[in-house]
């Protein structure tokens, strides 16, 4: 009896320190730099500048239905599925953007990457493209995505924007820092663009 005891024991250690540790490893993952411009309550103001991204796109509107599959076309660009079969680093966060009939997945690559210098994907789904520079609120919230919390955070988001009489331009975009495996301390984020004009009134 006490060696069970003492077996479960060492094994509920050994799984804690696990997921500490790929914790820990998640957090050093080089995440798209930003500035914050100011926070107020829940609410975080930010300009981002461009950014070099690999973008995929389906006909699913759902996080459900299209987040698998989407992050598998991506994983293995950057896992050697590419031109040149070269590994590219994976950052933080992965943005997915759901407007209309359909949906879109996007890598953010590391910085020193460009259009020029990327390898071409072997996958003609996947588009390699630079997005401008923006200003974007954002608003967080932990644990596991699915769709009934991105859309609760996006309702959220929404009316504390009307709260505080903030205009956005309409594009909500979910973005995701975390690995499946990573248990503790998730990040989640619902964004959505603003003009530089009201960015700067924020400031």
């Amino acid at each position: 009896m006490k060696n069970k005891i003492l077996i479960i024991s060492v094994v509920i250690f050994l799984t804690i320190t696990l997921i500490i540790t790929l914790s820990k490893l998640m957090a050093q993952t080089p995440q798209q730099p930003y500035k914050e411009i100011r926070k107020s309550g829940k609410l975080e103001f930010r300009y981002y500048p461009q950014a070099v991204m690999a973008t995929v796109s389906d006909n699913e509107t759902s996080y459900k239905k299209s987040s698998g599959n989407n992050f598998r076309k991506l994983a293995n660009y950057i896992f050697g599925g590419n031109t040149k079969n070269t590994k590219i680093a994976m950052t933080a966060p992965v943005h997915m953007d759901f407007s209309g009939a359909s949906s879109s997945m996007s890598f953010v690559m590391p910085e020193g990457y460009t259009l020029s210098n990327l390898p071409l994907p072997e996958s003609k789904e996947i588009d390699l493209h630079e997005t401008p520079e923006e200003y974007e609120v954002a608003l967080r919230f932990g644990g596991y995505a699915s769709d009934e919390k991105i859309e609760e955070a996006k309702n959220e988001l929404q009316n504390l924007l009307k709260q505080a009489g903030i205009v956005d331009n309409g594009n909500f975009r979910y973005l995701g820092y975390n690995a499946p495996w990573d248990f503790l301390f998730r990040r989640n984020e619902i964004v959505v663009g603003i003009s530089k004009e009201i960015a700067d009134r924020v400031n």
